[in-house]
């Protein structure tokens, strides 16, 4: 899949001197509140008001959304504060809807994404539309998988793209509602660094106090913009309450960000940079070689196991690895996720090669 200059065109015209911000409630609940919500971000950074119309809940019985009834209050908020407006669809009924009502921008979310069969019908129905199409990453951790939703768009002739990146599923996501597993999103902003790249800060974070911080991450990664949830009163909000915040609290939050440069001219700068990458280039060799003798030893007991016919898998002496390493890591300044992380791979790695050990 190619992208190029022109498949961002539609954030490009825009002209912002700022990332790009998408900010509105979770769900549209009524006719009040969306507007109420949408003057208020009207004289903040935002630039496009977004509202769920149709919810994907994980389990039936919860509110999914008012519907189309909701989407004349989109039209309003376009009419009223010149922002443009965006929903998330799901199926082609929610696409011929949404274009009735000359919706700008249409997102499709994460539990949609991971079916190439609902995506492929959302492409189909959108062919020959020329508005901007978002796709958020599947909920689970799969590269090709995001990126094979856009190519569906692509190949149906929407030229005009985007990503949204709102972290990934776990059982044990600890500190995030989505771990953020930013070594995705870096891989696909080096493959394809014309795709525009939106943070959704709060499916990530999951409550409203973390959301400036990981914000801040994601300009330092030179994300293309934020999707933050926004509501006039979010602890009474019908849907993700504890991750929404007001669209005041919004406010301070693009003032207090930081938009870094991508690089400098100063000769200064670059002498130091090249010789803290040289450093760093010294380290992954050296990390490379450990590695292989690490590697090596692993060989080694694999070898001795099978001659004395011992199970490869020692589960006892890996938590007693792992947790030792994970509270070295922490003193060390490590994030525990991590280390996790890391010596996770190491294991599989170890037990592939004691497999193949005869």
């Amino acid at each position: 899949m190619e992208i190029t200059k022109e498949n961002r065109k539609w954030l490009d015209d825009m002209g912002l001197d700022h990332p790009l911000v998408i900010a509105g409630p979770c769900s549209a609940e009524t006719e009040e509140q969306v507007l109420k919500t949408a003057h208020l971000l009207k004289d903040t950074d935002t630039n496009v008001f977004r509202a769920g119309i149709w919810k994907p809940r994980t389990r039936p019985g919860g509110f999914e959304g008012v519907g189309g009834i909701g989407l004349p209050w989109l039209q309003r908020v376009r009419e009223e504060t010149g922002m443009k407006i965006t929903t998330e669809v799901g199926n082609a009924n929610h696409v011929e809807l949404a274009l009735k009502a000359d919706v700008d921008i249409l997102w499709i979310g994460a539990r949609t994404t991971v079916n190439p069969f609902a995506v492929q019908e959302i492409a189909d129905a959108l062919k020959g539309v020329k508005k901007p199409v978002l796709v958020k990453n599947p909920v689970n951790p799969d590269l090709a998988l995001w990126l094979g939703g856009v190519e569906r768009f692509k190949s149906a002739g929407i030229d005009q793209l985007g990503v949204i990146h709102r972290g990934f599923s776990a059982y044990n996501t600890g500190h995030y509602r989505n771990k953020p597993k930013w070594k995705i999103a870096i891989e696909l902003k080096k493959n394809f660094p014309n795709l525009p790249l939106i943070l959704d800060p709060s499916h990530i974070c999951g409550r409203r106090d973390t959301i400036l911080d990981v914000s801040q991450t994601a300009l330092d990664l030179n994300f293309d913009g934020l999707m933050v949830e926004t509501h006039i009163d979010p602890d009474n909000a019908w849907s993700d309450a504890a991750q929404q915040i007001t669209p005041a609290r919004l406010d301070e939050i693009t003032k207090e960000l930081k938009i870094r440069q991508k690089s400098s001219s100063k000769e200064s700068f670059q002498s130091k940079l090249n010789l803290y990458r040289k450093e760093l280039d010294l380290i992954d060799s050296n990390i490379i070689d450990i590695l292989g003798d690490r590697m090596s030893v692993a060989e080694n007991i694999g070898k001795l196991k099978h001659k004395e016919n011992v199970a490869i898998l020692q589960s006892g002496r890996w938590s007693e690895i792992l947790n030792a390493m994970v509270e070295t890591g922490v003193e060390k300044g490590l994030s525990k996720e991590f280390v996790e992380e890391v010596f996770k791979a190491i294991h599989v790695e170890s037990i592939n090669i004691q497999h193949k050990t005869k």
